[in-house]
This record gives structure tokens, sequence and C-alpha cells, in this order.
């Protein structure tokens, strides 16, 4: 990892255009209270809904305020203006933490605003984030690697006809899930059986994408586990979700704190091991560095080699207090601000790494 002798300013990106906003604006705030408690100088940047960028104090800051407001992380947190961000100072390592989440942050879109800017950022780069996004490229290149993946299919919203419905169910078998192609969170993610809940869900899920992705239902225990390195990945313990509903939708996440969270996850030691060993070979083969969290569906009565499906992998995942990102590593033995410090120290070995080939020509 690269030795850095400058005082690092963490930049938090924060809020966003995407339906995940509001889990945006609390990882935000988890994100710069670890990153002072690790000793980083800590400057505010936040996304309204509309996509301005601006510094909180420049907006309504309560939470549930208007739609493009943002919340308030605390008055002795500094905040800083989008050239104020960027600007190199003496002596200072300027790094950028996007803790957004979902399209128009997650997805590459700003990960390719730092690269043409030449400053250090958490997180995978622009191809993996835009890969790992867009589930259906996503789960072809897992297949392609030789992973397990869900059967599914993929429309485009234009696509859908009366007949769809009953096409699908055919195909794949009730009940299906039905996803937009890009977003997370489980936003507009409906488990759907029979004609009419399929059709009802694929309207929900055009509303968010206008390609959906429509997979066969796997059941089984969900396991999650946490990725952290660049060249060299290790994985966390892995935990399990239980969750209150149907499934871990959106508001079994961040609403109803009815889901069972297990860190760790109560499974045999070569049951951890086959699943860490899955999740960085899931991470390597989307080019993840940096962090993820590598989302699974455990059925121990399969087969071998399908004991394990790779549901998804997030690039960006939750860091809020209760998220499973941050826990796994808290019992793996990384807390919060240790975990922050690591990040940012990745950030800045790869762009050292990167920034040692040539981009002009000679």
């Amino acid at each position: 990892m690269a030795h850095v002798t400058e005082r690092i300013r963490l930049v938090v990106l924060y809020g966003g255009r995407s339906a995940e906003h509001e889990v945006s604006r609390v990882s935000g705030r988890y994100v710069a209270e670890c990153a002072r408690a690790a000793g980083l100088d800590v400057d505010l940047l936040g996304i309204t809904r509309d996509g301005r960028w601006v510094p909180p104090p420049a907006v309504a800051l309560e939470h549930g305020a208007a739609d493009d407001a943002l919340p308030a992380l605390g008055d002795d947190l500094p905040t800083v203006s989008v050239d104020g961000a960027l600007e190199r100072r003496p002596g200072e390592s300027p790094v950028v933490f996007p803790v957004l989440h979902g399209p128009f942050g997650e997805d590459g879109t700003v990960q390719g605003l730092c690269e043409m800017a030449g400053v250090p950022y958490v997180g995978p780069g622009v191809l993996s984030s835009a890969v790992c996004m867009d589930k259906p490229t996503s789960k072809s290149l897992l297949a392609a690697a030789g992973l397990p993946v869900a059967r599914h299919m993929v429309l485009h919203g234009g696509d859908v006809s009366p007949e769809t419905a009953a096409d699908l169910l055919a195909e794949l078998g009730s009940p299906v899930f039905v996803k937009p192609a890009n977003m997370g969170s489980s936003i507009g993610v409906s488990k759907a059986a029979g004609v009419a809940e399929v059709a009802e869900a694929l309207s929900l899920a055009a509303e968010y994408d206008e390609r959906l992705i429509i997979e066969e239902f796997v059941p089984g225990r969900e396991i999650e586990v946490s990725v952290l390195g660049n060249e060299e990945l290790r994985a966390s313990l892995p935990g399990e979700i239980v969750p209150g509903g149907e499934f871990y939708d959106y508001a079994d996440k961040y609403l109803n704190d009815t889901a069972e969270l297990h860190a760790p996850a109560d499974l045999p030691a070569e049951v951890t091991d086959e699943v860490q060993d899955l999740a960085v070979a899931a991470a390597r083969a989307l080019h993840v560095e940096g962090l993820a969290r590598v989302d699974f569906l455990y059925d121990e009565a399969a087969s071998p080699g399908r004991r394990f499906i790779v549901s998804e992998i997030n690039t960006m995942p939750g860091f809020t207090p209760i998220s499973m990102y941050p826990r796994l590593w808290a019992v793996s033995g990384l807390d919060g601000p240790a975990l922050i410090r690591e990040l940012v120290h990745l950030a800045l070995d790869r762009h050292h790494r990167r920034s040692a080939h040539t981009r002009t020509e000679r």
C-alpha cells in the first residue's frame, strides 16, 4: 500500500439523484463521524435530489424537508464547495468518498468525474461500478467466470405486452423476482406469483428503469460477505439477513426494523470458508477494487457447486450504523474508524498505482 506523508482531507459526497437519496444521507453522516474519529480532516459536499452540488448550509437541512433537501450532518463538520472539494492544497491529499447509492453515483458516473479530475476516490473504478450496478451485465460476467447465478430473463419496459407475465412464469416458474436492471436497496423490486402480480411488478419496476430483470425464485438463506482490498482482496466473516417479510425489501432495511441481522452468520467453518472464497472470486470476476458487498442465497440441501448462488454485488453498500458492510468488518476486527482509514489508503494506493502509467502520447 502506498506510503502517504501528506495530510489526508476526506471529502464525503452524499445525497444524490437516485431513489436511494435517503439512505445516502444517513451513510454520509456515519462515514464523516468515523473519518473524524480516525483523525482525518473531513469536508462535506451534498448532491440534492435535483442534481445540484451544494455544501449543506446552502439548502434546508431538516430530515424530511423538501425533496431537494439534504440532512444536517452536524454543525461541527466543515462543508466545502465543488471547487474546494477538488482543490489541491499544499501538504494535503484530497480523497473523495462518494457515499452515493444507486444510479448517478454508484454506477461509474461520479467515479468517471473523479478520474477526469485526477482525484483519488474510495470504492471500485468506473468499469466495475458500472458493471456491478447493471444486474443483467453482472450476471452474464459472473456466469462466464463459472460462478452460479439464478436463471433470469431481461426485458425492455417498452416490450412488455399482455402476454409477457404468463410467458415469464412459464419459463421461470412461480414465484419470480422482478427488478429494475439498475437500482439498489431493493427499490422497485417485487416477489410475484401469478399473472396479475407479475404484470403489476413489471409496471412498478419500469418506473425505475427502462430495462427489467426477472429472476427465478431460489429458496435459501440470505448470506452477505464484505470484501476489502485492491490487488489483494480479503473477505469478512459472513452475515445473515432474516427478512421480516416476504423478502429483504427497502422497508425491511431502513424503516420497519423487523429484519434480523446476524453478524457473523451461524455457519459451519467449512461453509464460511466456501462463501468467503466465492465472494472474492465474484469480486475479481467483476474487477472490483476497494470495497464491495457480495450477496448470496444459500441452500444447504442443494447439489455441490449450487449451495451458494451469487445474488448481486454492491459496490457502495450502505454505511449506516446498522448496515451489514461495516458490521461485518467490525466482527472481523475492523471498527468503523479503522475501516474508513483503510478504505482511504486503498483509494490513494490505487490512484498512485494508476498514475504511474502514461496517459498521453509520448
